[in-house]
């Protein structure tokens, strides 16, 4: 059964909620290896990303519930 970003993000607002933050290295190696690396994407800067797919589903299920932190790379439930 394919994997969706839906249910990525899912995980990710789970961890988020559960633990305050959410490092992005942290997410991206799990990401990885539990989802499939097609998550995962190499940005323009050369840092590895998250798909925008699963960007998008995060946004709409945290409803404002996360905020990113720029300078420390995680995200943290507000």
């Amino acid at each position: 059964m394919e994997i969706t970003p839906q249910e990525v993000a899912e995980w990710m607002v789970n961890e988020t909620k559960f633990k305050g933050i959410l490092r992005q290295e942290e997410a991206i190696a799990y990401i990885k290896s539990h989802f499939g690396e097609h998550f995962v994407h190499v940005n323009e800067n050369g840092n590895a990303s998250l798909s925008k797919d699963v960007i998008k589903a995060f946004r709409k299920l945290h409803g404002g519930k996360v905020a990113w932190e720029r300078d420390g790379f995680f995200w943290a439930w507000t």
